[in-house]
């Protein structure tokens, strides 16, 4: 797809982002509903990268980096409408340039796109394990 730009977009709109992630389902797994958690989300990521279709956000990619030895991205969205065009592949590689090639990005899959990730040339990792977090009471 030609006509989408890729740009590094430290300063995100929370408006935007929590959009995209709507329009591609990945806000299903998100707290779209907690604006202060998505504006933090956004404004300590060393790394969001942006897909624009004349404009408009169609894709985005936030990673946490040390940019030495590891990447962990944590988002990659896709508008539903704009997806298997080749830019989630190419938000990774975005990312992974911007966060310097001689880290080891890390992803961890949503359930839907587990067939998506091999096909595009990551490895699986046999051993990852999380403490799910909890949500503010209030925000």
């Amino acid at each position: 797809m030609l006509d989408v730009a890729y740009t590094v977009e430290p300063q995100l709109a929370v408006d935007e982002f929590i959009d995209v992630l709507v329009r591609s389902t990945l806000g299903q797994r998100r707290p779209i509903a907690h604006r202060q958690t998505m504006e933090g989300m956004l404004r300590h990521a060393d790394v969001i990268i942006a897909a624009r279709k004349n404009g408009r956000l169609i894709g985005v990619s936030r990673a946490i980096t040390d940019f030495s030895y590891c990447t962990y991205l944590s988002d990659l969205a896709v508008d539903s409408a704009c997806q298997r065009q080749g830019i989630g592949r190419r938000l990774i590689e975005e990312t992974h340039a911007a966060a310097g090639r001689h880290t080891t990005l890390i992803l961890l899959s949503a359930p839907a796109a587990m067939t998506y990730y091999p096909h595009i040339g990551l490895q699986p990792h046999p051993s990852c394990w999380t403490i799910p977090g909890q949500l503010p009471a209030t925000e």
